[in-house]
């Protein structure tokens, strides 16, 4: 499928973390230490460090979430644009981070990264912005 520009599609490939995440296996922090490149573990710490009140840690998780998923994103062939579809399941760890970087940003006082994030996350994936509640 492609976008109204005609840019198709990303799809990400699996997460190797996902599995053992969703199993409960190891904490968070093993798992983003044992898969470092897991778009997803980086999420999920990001949004227990919103949930705890900890905003910074909180965008440094997103941060490095949303740079891992670029990278992903890139070697998957991406080209800075386009549809990242929210219901391809690989997806949701980078668009979970996007989502979390924004409110990080928002707790902070990012008014600028907020914006860029918000408007990035709607652009890619307007499904993954109602579903993160942006």
């Amino acid at each position: 499928m492609t976008d109204l520009m005609g840019i198709p599609e990303t799809f990400l490939p699996v997460d190797q973390a996902a599995a053992h995440l969703a199993a409960g296996e190891g904490d968070l922090e093993a798992m983003a230490a044992a898969y470092p490149a897991s778009c997803l573990a980086w999420a999920l710490l990001a949004e227990a460090a919103l949930a705890a009140g900890q905003p910074v840690a909180a965008y440094a998780y997103a941060r490095t979430g949303y740079h891992r998923g670029l990278d992903a994103l890139r070697r998957a062939g991406w080209r800075g644009q386009g549809p990242i579809p929210w219901n391809h399941e690989p997806n949701r760890g980078f668009l979970r981070a996007l989502a979390a970087l924004a409110l990080a940003a928002d707790a902070i006082g990012d008014e600028e990264e907020r914006m860029r994030c918000t408007e990035f996350l709607r652009a890619s994936s307007a499904e993954a912005a109602r579903e993160l509640g942006l």
